[in-house]
């Protein structure tokens, strides 16, 4: 994991990044201005396990891709949950909590995976550990009033002028976040690889 120190706002951006693209470090940068963030932490998963691995570039590949396209030094690439073994996000949170008392922390994740989080494991166990920062991604930003997740935790929501305190504030909470959209999406990336 990387360092942080006590008192620091550190948002967790984790993802397959298969490949990553400027989309994803448009959604971290956005997230680190928004959010008042002194790191954000990009973590490459070893694998979805909602998603085939089919397709899935090699872990070292992915870290280089995200280390190439990543420039702000705020932004720490890891993937420190295949030395851990962990699969799951529940998992992932509660590691990172246990190592890092005293940090706050914000789970980052674009709308699009919104509309799906319901069927992750123990989702309800991830919205209850950090506060949660949807960030806008193209065709999912009326969807995600409509996802089991929004209407289960309503009471949670907190307006997007008070994004940078989420990280302080008690679990459940949770905001969407409007900005620049990017239309790359991985993919569409394989896809055209493929042609």
């Amino acid at each position: 994991m990387p360092y942080v120190e006590k008192g620091m706002q550190v948002g967790l951006f984790g993802g397959s990044f298969n490949p990553p693209h400027a989309g994803h470090s448009l959604v971290a940068e956005i997230a680190l201005r928004k959010l008042a963030l002194d790191q954000l932490w990009w973590i490459v998963t070893p694998g979805n396990p909602l998603k085939s691995t089919r397709e899935l570039a090699p872990l070292a590949e992915r870290i280089r891709l995200s280390e190439k396209i990543t420039r702000n030094p705020r932004i720490k690439v890891t993937a420190f949950e295949a030395s851990h073994h962990i699969r799951y996000t529940a998992d992932t949170l509660a590691l990172i909590r246990a190592k890092n008392p005293g940090v706050d922390f914000v789970w980052i994740m674009g709308a699009d995976s919104l509309r799906d989080f319901h069927h992750w494991q123990r989702w309800r166990q991830i919205a209850m550990t950090f506060p949660i920062a949807v960030i806008d991604r193209p065709g999912a930003t009326l969807s995600f009033l409509s996802s089991v997740v929004a209407k289960t935790f309503d009471y949670a929501r907190v307006d997007e002028g008070d994004a940078p305190i989420l990280a302080h504030m008690r679990a459940p909470a949770w905001t969407f976040i409007h900005g620049p959209r990017s239309l790359l999406s991985s993919t569409a990336i394989r896809q055209a690889a493929k042609k």
